[in-house]
């Protein structure tokens, strides 16, 4: 059942995720300044551990989604659900981590500088 609350969870973030980047990318056309403004503001540690969340979010929702397709899709599928949602995990650490640690170290270098 948590497997199925996160899918949703993390559906409805990339979906939010999505509509502020159309919103903020329309600046542009609106004003090339306000734009520039707005894409500065996210230049901050607090959007960089936001940037990290919604990457964990995206990689949990690809792996759990091919996991629900295995699910609704292979005979045996239900029978093994439970080993699949481990292997999914499994794989969202062994993505994640490398990613964290290059991420985080680029936002927090960052904090003097540019």
């Amino acid at each position: 059942m948590w497997s199925w609350v996160g899918h949703r969870i993390t559906g409805v973030v990339i979906f939010i995720f999505l509509l502020v980047h159309v919103l903020d990318t329309s600046l542009v056309r609106v004003s090339p300044e306000a734009y520039t403004a707005v894409i500065g503001a996210y230049k901050n540690p607090i959007m960089g551990l936001g940037e990290a969340a919604l990457v964990a979010a995206i990689v949990f929702h690809a792996f759990n989604g091919l996991r629900v397709i295995a699910v609704d899709f292979w005979k045996k599928g239900p029978k093994y659900q439970r080993q699949m949602l481990w292997a999914v995990l499994g794989l969202w650490a062994v993505t994640m981590i490398p990613f964290l640690i290059r991420h985080l170290t680029i936002v927090f270098s960052n904090l003097g500088g540019n």
